[in-house]
């Protein structure tokens, strides 16, 4: 049985499931380096991204990893891939299943950025089992 108590708003919520993703140390970086220029920001992240989107049941956050890796790399915003490989530790995705992931982007959506993608993903799982 869990000593904490079940979210009662969004951004608790999204404060829980943040810290389940990305681990304790990452958040608490983030939440020390906050300040009043971008305090509105993220709690509309925490809230909305957090709170809402990877808080929903409706699919595992294995496939929620999945589809957020991809799409970042889609975009081409690569400069969350790396923080999201690292959540692969805790959201259940596997390295085959990012692998299919970035496949899936460069077929749809160019060979150019599934291959910087997985050059990202290879640099940080290298740094992750060098960590362990």
């Amino acid at each position: 049985m869990s000593d904490k108590a079940p979210p009662t708003t969004r951004l608790e919520a999204g404060m829980q499931v943040r810290r389940r993703v990305l681990g304790d140390a990452h958040v608490d970086r983030a939440e020390a380096a906050k300040t009043d220029l971008d305090q509105a920001f993220q709690t509309l992240i925490t809230e909305g991204a957090w709170g809402t989107v990877w808080a929903s049941d409706g699919i595992s956050l294995r496939e929620r990893s999945m589809l957020t890796l991809a799409l970042l790399a889609a975009t081409g915003n690569f400069e969350e891939i790396p923080m999201h490989i690292r959540a692969t530790a805790r959201t259940g995705a596997s390295k085959q299943d990012v692998l299919e992931a970035f496949q899936h982007v460069a077929i749809y959506a160019g060979v150019p950025r599934a291959n910087h993608a997985l050059k990202l993903a290879k640099q940080t799982y290298a740094e992750m089992e060098q960590s362990e």
